[in-house]
């Protein structure tokens, strides 16, 4: 009896790799491409996120999570240095617990097991195994919301409604001047290298919470969802290429997901969605945590213009274990780009989407 061939002739072979002294990320990252399961994905992502670099996508970095909170603004800060993120869309959150570094607030590193109560009666708060002071860190980080609200309210005044990355741009650059260590923002950082940060939601976050404080102080912020949401579209309309990082998914996510169909549903101008995405997250597409859907799904919206696993990599993982590697890897093997400058166009990418409508 003749068998048939195999289907998986071609492919390549499996030859168990060994790990040397002195071995680089890249030689690590490569060594993942030569075993399987999830290292495979990291390898594949690792040269995703490479390409997306190399072939000059604007690239997004969706920021879910309290990967910020627990130190990870370093690596943010350490891409936009090299020109390596040309937006970004974080929750509120992560903005607000960014600001606790550059004012060198407290914030420790504890065992995730603890007896809530008894923290709560000392004045301490947490997020899993990440420390908070409620005075000392969250009232004074409110304070010091307050008190940029006030100083910087004739800019924040201009145009009003605003949109969340122009209120974070003058944050941003109110904290380069008035912080003591602006280096370990990246938020800062953001603003000195004009990358825009957009928020997944106007509401459901710290800062949002102090403006309504300083609403009835006689400082009224009005930020506009509706800005936000053709601001982001109109961004990625006029890029060549698209690129999406996203940490964690959640609303980020689906954020910077959603202007695809904001383009082409929406607003019915023609548009077949992103050209790349990369995801790093332990959620189940089955119950709903998996914001935005999986990739494949994704391309059913219009969010992505095609299924082909090149273009497209879920990496399933935690990723403040994920994205220092994948990080560590395009610093050490893409040369610095300098920066996109996107905040300085986006006028200009407004009314260029306006027309096409």
């Amino acid at each position: 009896m003749t068998r048939a061939c195999s289907l998986f002739a071609d492919l390549p072979d499996i030859i168990p790799p060994s790990i040397k002294k002195g071995m680089s990320i890249p030689d690590l990252i490569n060594i993942f491409q030569k075993i399987s399961f999830e290292a495979r994905n990291v390898y594949r992502g690792a040269r995703l996120y490479q390409q997306m670099l190399e072939e000059g996508d604007v690239v997004w970095l969706g920021i879910a999570g309290a990967g910020i909170a627990g130190g990870m603004g370093g690596m943010v800060i350490s891409l936009l240095e090299s020109g390596f993120i040309d937006v970004i869309c974080s929750t509120g959150a992560q903005v607000y617990h960014d600001l606790h570094f550059a004012f060198d607030l407290p914030v420790k590193a504890i065992a995730p097991y603890q007896n809530d109560e008894e923290l709560r009666r000392h004045g301490d708060t947490r997020i899993y195994d990440i420390g908070i002071r409620e005075a000392e860190t969250l009232e004074a980080q409110d304070e010091i919301i307050r008190t940029f609200v006030e100083e910087s309210y004739a800019e924040l005044m201009s145009g009003q409604p605003i949109s969340s990355w122009m209120f974070n741009y003058i944050l941003g650059k109110w904290v380069l001047k008035k912080s003591k260590y602006p280096q370990r923002s990246f938020v800062a950082c953001a603003a000195k290298h004009h990358v825009p940060i957009f928020w997944d939601s106007m509401a459901n976050h710290s800062i949002a919470m102090n403006l309504v404080y300083t609403d009835r102080k006689g400082f009224p912020i009005h930020l506009s969802a509706q800005k936000d949401i053709f601001e982001s579209a109109a961004i990625v309309y006029a890029s060549p290429k698209t690129g999406f990082l996203e940490l964690g998914g959640g609303g980020p996510k689906n954020f910077i997901q959603q202007t695809g169909p904001t383009i082409s549903q929406i607003l019915q101008i023609s548009y077949n969605g992103a050209d790349r995405g990369l995801q790093i997250s332990t959620a189940n597409e089955k119950e709903g945590s998996l914001s935005g859907c999986t990739f494949s799904e994704s391309v059913t919206w219009g969010k992505y213009r095609t299924v082909d696993q090149e273009r497209l990599v879920q990496i399933w993982g935690e990723y403040s274990m994920i994205f220092p590697i994948l990080s560590a890897y395009v610093i050490e093997t893409v040369d610095k780009k300098p920066a996109k400058n996107i905040i300085s166009q986006i006028p200009v990418f407004v009314e260029n989407l306006e027309k096409a409508g």
